[in-house]
């Protein structure tokens, strides 16, 4: 099983069944915080929901075309990060997360953006991270800021977020 330490405080733990019930209970007391910014939580209304997205996840990881991570805080599930997109022939990786809306402010975001994206330029020979964030979700505007991420441009009718077209801000960090 992939588990990644990224301090004393997080780990980054590869999604399993096992996780659905408590996943889910994230997802459902998080569910207005979440909205806002996260179009599958609308769909998303049973631990059976949560099993099918980890089956999709697992898939995506056996085809080397996704890895998606638990995020535990202090031995606690978190949220999600994951690399949405691998592409081993453009040596990118797209990233993408969410975290309890009690766990925000701390830097969990950061650190663990940080360690996925040193583990894709070291250990996967990635050359590009990039992530999507919606323009108007400043706070992840403000963690790829952190993470050294150049704002290669803004993407207009990028998601639809329950019936309000929104933007996206694309980031990069690039292996140096």
């Amino acid at each position: 099983m992939f588990r990644l330490e990224v301090d004393k405080e997080i780990n980054l733990v590869f999604l399993q069944n096992s996780m659905a019930p408590e996943l889910y209970a994230l997802v459902e007391s998080n569910r207005d915080y979440l909205h806002q910014w996260m179009p599958w939580v609308e769909g998303t209304t049973s631990v059976a929901d949560i099993e099918s997205f980890i089956e999709r996840s697992v898939n995506g990881f056996a085809k080397e075309a996704t890895l998606v991570c638990a995020i535990e805080y202090k031995g606690k599930l978190g949220g999600i990060i994951s690399y949405n997109k691998i592409s081993k022939t453009l040596k990118k990786v797209e990233l993408g997360y969410w975290l309890a809306e009690a766990l925000q402010g701390n830097g969990i975001i950061y650190r663990a953006c940080k360690k996925l994206i040193d583990y894709a330029f070291h250990e996967m020979n990635m050359e590009k991270a990039e992530i999507r964030v919606v323009t108007g979700n400043l706070a992840s505007r403000k963690v790829c800021e952190k993470l050294g991420g150049t704002l290669e441009g803004e993407i207009s009718h990028s998601e639809n977020l329950h019936g309000n077209i929104a933007g996206h801000a694309v980031y990069a960090i690039h292996n140096k």
